[in-house]
């Protein structure tokens, strides 16, 4: 499988020391003036509704174009052009919302707080983002014939990665790209899941944080499962000891 770069963000270059601003996201893609003035919007709504849901670190206000829209866009460079995706845990539409609007495509955001929901049905309705919003539980939507194959299904500061494999294993088919931002601790996250999972793992640098990656995750497939089934290993298999390192 390809990953390509995804509409609406090309010439990417890490963005580390420009000032946080909306030349943060200019700095690591292209985007028209169109689609800066939606992020503008999102970024004033998510202001403002900060003060009511805490919708962000509050240490991570001044720095929410570097910290939270560029590390959400960034995705779309490791994404498939075209295809459903689906966004987990997206509480405050990061980065679900981000890549519906820096992307132009259909995103299924699932988060099970109502009120962060009004928010991102809000700021999808602002923006004209094409962002449908599930409210439930991630687990709720496991048994739904209808959330089945997505081409994307991303997740951020969800959950360690053996929780968030079973959690989002089955919205998995064959040519499924799980992108999960993850911290300094990528590679201890990729050894334990390893003990549970099969999958194939490639990491890449981020474009915000020199110490974070983001995992391109295929394949996902319990253990005791492949055991019971008699395959242990699933297609182009690759251990956490041959993704430790990384690149830009």
């Amino acid at each position: 499988m390809s990953a390509g770069r995804g509409r609406g963000c090309r010439n990417w270059r890490r963005v580390r020391g420009v000032a946080d601003s909306p030349e943060a996201v200019r700095a690591a893609c292209d985007v028209s003036r169109e689609t800066m003035a939606r992020l503008e919007g999102y970024v004033a709504l998510l202001r403002k509704w900060q003060k009511a849901l805490n919708l962000i670190g509050r240490g991570t206000e001044r720095d929410i174009w570097q910290r939270h829209i560029t590390d959400s866009a960034q995705l779309l460079r490791q994404a498939p052009a075209d295809g459903r995706w689906l966004d987990l845990g997206s509480g405050a539409g990061l980065p679900g919302l981000v890549v519906a609007i820096c992307g132009d495509r259909e995103v299924t955001l699932v988060e099970s707080d109502s009120r962060k929901c009004a928010f991102l049905r809000e700021a999808a309705r602002a923006t004209g983002a094409r962002a449908e919003i599930r409210n439930c539980r991630i687990e709720d939507l496991h048994g739904d014939p209808e959330m089945r194959d997505f081409a994307v299904v991303s997740a951020r500061a969800l959950a360690p990665l053996p929780e968030l494999l079973a959690l989002s294993a089955p919205f998995f088919g064959s040519e499924t790209v799980g992108l999960f931002q993850k911290g300094a601790r990528w590679q201890d996250e990729l050894t334990t899941a390893a003990e549970s999972w099969i999958f194939d793992a490639t990491p890449s640098g981020s474009l915000t944080h020199p110490d974070s990656v983001v995992l391109r995750i295929t394949h996902p497939v319990p253990r005791s499962k492949a055991a019971a089934d008699g395959n242990m290993s699933p297609a182009g298999d690759v251990s956490p000891e041959d993704a430790t390192g990384h690149g830009a």
